[in-house]
């Protein structure tokens, strides 16, 4: 966990650290995920992060716990982010064949529109929740149940 801290830091993406540190990607996938890198790998990512051997070994035993709050916020709003993406080009796509489907089976009638009107909407929504747009129930929707919650001495109800 702390390579992929270390590489989040400085912006980069697995493939850069692969190619900068001369490892394989997969090597980098397994070593993020919690693998035990060998020797040669931790002495390479070393290297490239600019510190001690010994520094990158005692880091590696809690790979859970080093990882603060916001940094797991941060984490998990990059793959929101990412979702979203790949939810755009699904979109995209998706569209596009229905489009070529439309014109193909009866152009006279775009039906396609009202695919693409009603699973925009969808997108747009995704899309204003995970840039927090317009975030009715967002942080401070839930710090406020939290502390509601909490205050009752109670269980939630």
């Amino acid at each position: 966990m702390i390579i992929r801290k270390l590489r989040l830091q400085r912006g980069w993406s697995q493939e850069q650290l692969a190619r900068i540190s001369g490892l394989n990607i997969r090597t980098i996938q397994r070593i993020e995920r919690g693998q035990n890198p060998s020797l040669e790998s931790r002495k390479a990512l070393a290297a490239v992060f600019e510190i001690d051997l010994s520094e990158l070994q005692e880091s590696e035993v809690n790979t859970e716990q080093d990882i603060s709050d916001r940094e797991k916020r941060v984490i998990e709003h990059v793959r929101d982010i990412k979702a979203f993406y790949s939810h755009v080009i699904t979109y995209v796509l998706v569209i596009i064949g229905l489009f070529i489907l439309n014109l193909i089976t009866s152009p006279g009638y775009f039906w396609v529109l009202w695919a693409a009107l009603g699973w925009g909407i969808g997108l747009i929504s995704h899309g204003m929740s995970v840039f927090e747009v317009f975030s009715l129930f967002g942080p401070e929707w839930e710090k406020s149940k939290w502390k509601r919650g909490w205050g009752r001495n109670s269980s939630f109800h």
